[in-house]
């Protein structure tokens, strides 16, 4: 029960998620968009994920996915099950919690990097609480 959208807290910064997007959509071959790794922000965690083109590997976002903590990671799963549309918005804390308990002592990236078009879920996830993923400087 938001209050209403832009008091959803993600769980996740937009940048860690831009960074997972561009990685996913380069290794499923999908449109690739925004991927020029000269953002602005060079700290930015999208700068740093993509510092080098030659770092776009399966090993590399599996890596990335590791590294955030187990909210972080709970999150990816929920925002991937609402851009495929599992659960809407408004069950944003239900998706999270069970994401939450299903993601418990297992590998995270490989879950996620077994969905489907798993980049452009993430972005419709992200777009159903009106942000967007297009947005976010890299």
């Amino acid at each position: 029960m938001a209050d209403d959208d832009d008091d959803v807290d993600l769980g996740i910064s937009l940048e860690a998620v831009a960074a997972i997007v561009d990685h996913a959509r380069a290794l499923q071959g999908t449109e690739e968009t925004g991927t020029d790794p000269t953002g602005e922000d060079e700290n930015s965690e999208a700068a740093l994920l993509e510092e080098d083109p030659d770092d776009l590997t399966e090993e590399s976002l599996r890596a990335f996915i590791a590294e955030l903590n187990e909210d972080e990671q709970a999150s990816l799963i929920a925002l991937a099950w609402i851009g495929r549309g599992d659960y809407g918005t408004e069950e944003w804390d239900e998706a999270r919690a069970l994401a939450a308990e299903r993601n418990e002592g297992r590998d995270t990236a490989e879950y996620l990097l077994q969905i489907d078009n798993l980049g452009d879920l993430l972005a419709e996830g992200v777009a159903a609480f009106g942000f967007s993923i297009e947005d976010v400087e890299r």
